[in-house]
């Protein structure tokens, strides 16, 4: 009975409408245009660089001072990120060495580092200090509403001994992983600046057009962001048919342009393996990987399952924006950049399949909706845990009655070790990485899955993809999927949204009494948990046959759609939050009830669901 009823929630999440965008006439958002030209030294791993950033002033106030982040300077014995690792209680087993900071042994050659050397706006000096990972610059003319400036600069780099997510020789033997490489500008946004240290995890960026040429050893295979300008000059895979590439002298000049992004990777290896499948509607998708005969079978199996991830979320979010997609062995483990991915390779085929599920999710969920992943990672990995759940389920065969359920077990589990933090903690400063991936991956899905247990299966993915319409190419904030979700619902979620993401309230509720009272019974639920929710409950007559009683929350304003189409709904009287007890009666006698349960699709996250039930004794 039970089954029957969360098989009939998961199905509503096919059927989807398209909608129109809105105007957000009051939203303004800085853009960059970004030209840059670096040499890579594959024996020393140093590269320089030049970069021409012209600066758009969409904001209304005038500005007096700009940041660069230098990632790479992370990258060194005492930097905060060292000391990050050394100090936390359950640092990131990807950067520990028997329970020490691999920065912190890494020597002069095998540490990162990023510098600017030189700096000038619109032809003019300016004054700037290197403060870590910080670049902080006072302008030579302060750039007012409205206005533009160009910045050119000189900077010089080397590529750390593969850490985290970027960098050289990682432990499946790729050359280079180049992310968060050269010298970015910081977001100012109607918050401000966002000079973020890197010292942990998540970025923000600003949106705008890339122009990169990267000059390297001929014998390198590049992939990464962007599309390759010169393909007939540099052949690796990309040579159109009947055509010879002429190699001149040692090197070869890569030219790639990524037009509307805020992010731009790239990774180089001389045994690269580059695979290409033009998707029917849809991108060229690219495969980056070793020579290895042992990946290969793997990594051409992913092709048709990285095609069917493809269509999945673009029919379920929206349609994918560009033109190409990579898929790329690098990094430590996966992560999304602009048209791209750096994902390990040497993997069971289920668990490559996975990575790069969740990986392209990100191409969606951050690289077109461009949260602030430093403020609000659970709107970044949540929203990419919940749409990658479902995209498993159908494109692996996976028949899960409930995809989230590992969300849940997360989240139960963080919630009973007493280490929760609000939602609205800084990523970076998590007490424990545990706390810190619950509540961005498991906890951020489930704001999603829960969200359909409120408003209703369909009315949820309306939402999303009504919120993709309405944010693509912007920075969306927590109350952006809020009010999306509260137009296309008719349903008020200020307390979902505070009580969820902004406190560590729990759901709580339980069936306190059944009585009966003559020819009816009366039903006693009480709210243990701070949270409020709305309730559905499940009776399960002595016949076999089944019926649901839906108890809005009075603060909602409004009701869901049943979820059941095919089982009796009754709308009972509202529950207002303050009152801890409800009586719900039912009007038929205690002994013609089987069975009580609250929640029959155990999507609301109730973390006692010891007493979510009832059967007569």
């Amino acid at each position: 009975m039970i089954k029957l009823a969360k098989k009939i929630v998961f199905a509503l999440l096919c059927g989807l409408t398209t909608l129109i965008a809105q105007n957000e006439n009051s939203y303004w958002q800085q853009h960059v245009d970004y030209t840059m030209s670096v040499d890579m030294d594959v024996e020393t791993y140093q590269y320089t660089g030049t970069q021409k950033l012209v600066y758009t002033n969409n904001s209304p106030e005038t500005i007096n001072r700009v940041y660069y982040h230098l990632y790479f300077n992370a990258f060194q014995p005492g930097s905060e990120m060292d000391i990050r690792l050394q100090t936390i209680k359950d640092g990131d087993d990807r950067m520990m060495n028997e329970g020490e900071s691999r920065i912190s042994s890494l020597t002069e050659s095998e540490m990162g580092y990023l510098h600017v050397t030189e700096l000038t706006q619109d032809g003019s000096n300016v004054t700037f200090n290197e403060e870590e990972t910080i670049l902080v610059v006072d302008l030579a003319t302060p750039i007012p509403s409205g206005g533009k400036t160009t910045f050119d600069m000189v900077f010089k780099g080397q590529v750390p001994l593969q850490i985290r997510r970027s960098g050289r020789n990682n432990s499946e033997g790729i050359a280079l992983s180049m992310s968060q490489w050269y010298p970015k500008l910081a977001e100012y946004d109607f918050e401000g600046w966002h000079p973020n240290p890197y010292i942990a995890r998540e970025f923000h960026g600003v949106w705008g057009d890339f122009d990169v040429r990267i000059t390297i050893d001929k014998n390198y295979t590049i992939g990464g962001s962007g599309y390759l300008q010169n393909p007939n000059e540099i052949g690796h895979g990309y040579e159109v048919e009947g055509t010879k590439v002429k190699s001149k002298g040692k090197t070869l000049t890569w030219h790639f342009k990524a037009p509307n992004v805020h992010d731009f990777m790239w990774a180089a290896d001389p045994e690269y393996v580059h695979d290409s499948v033009k998707m029917e509607n849809g991108p060229t998708l690219h495969f980056f990987y070793k020579d290895k005969p042992e990946l290969e079978e793997n990594w051409k199996k992913l092709q048709p399952k990285t095609i069917a991830a493809m269509e999945f979320f673009s029919k379920n979010i929206g349609q994918y924006p560009y033109e190409q997609y990579s898929v790329i062995q690098g990094g430590d483990g996966g992560m999304e950049y602009a048209m791209s991915t750096l994902i390990t390779g040497e993997r069971k085929f289920g668990s490559l399949v996975g990575v790069m599920v969740h990986e392209m999710a990100h191409s969606w969920f951050q690289h077109v909706l461009a949260t602030n992943e430093s403020k609000h990672s659970w709107m970044d990995e949540g929203f990419t845990s919940f749409i990658s759940s479902l995209c498993m389920n159908e494109i692996m065969e996976q028949n899960k009655e409930n995809p989230f359920e590992g969300s849940y077990k997360g989240y139960y589990a963080l919630v009973k070790s007493g280490k929760e933090q609000p939602q609205t903690t800084h990523s970076d400063r998590y007490d424990l990485n545990f706390a810190y991936g619950i509540a961005a991956y498991s906890k951020g899905s489930i704001f999603l899955s829960q969200l359909g247990y409120v408003i209703g299966q369909e009315k949820l993915m309306e939402t999303i993809r009504r919120y993709f319409e309405d944010f693509k190419f912007k920075h969306p904030v927590p109350n952006d999927i809020k009010r999306t979700a509260e137009k296309l619902s008719g349903i008020e979620l200020d307390w979902y949204l505070m009580d969820w993401t902004q406190t560590t309230n729990t759901i709580d509720y339980g069936i306190k009494e059944v009585v009966e009272e003559g020819e009816k019974t009366k039903i006693v639920l009480e709210r243990i948990g701070l949270m409020p929710m709305p309730l559905d409950i499940l009776v399960v007559n002595a016949d076999g046959s089944q019926e649901t009683y839906y108890i809005p929350l009075r603060m909602m304003r409004g009701e869901k759609e049943n979820p059941y189409s095919n089982i009796k709904r009754t709308i009972a009287d509202d529950w207002a939050w303050a009152y801890p007890t409800y009586e719900l009666i039912i009007d038929k006698p205690k002994e013609n009830i089987a069975g009580i349960l609250i929640d029959p699709s155990k999507l609301m996250a109730d973390v006692n669901q010891e007493n979510n039930g009832y059967q007569p004794e």
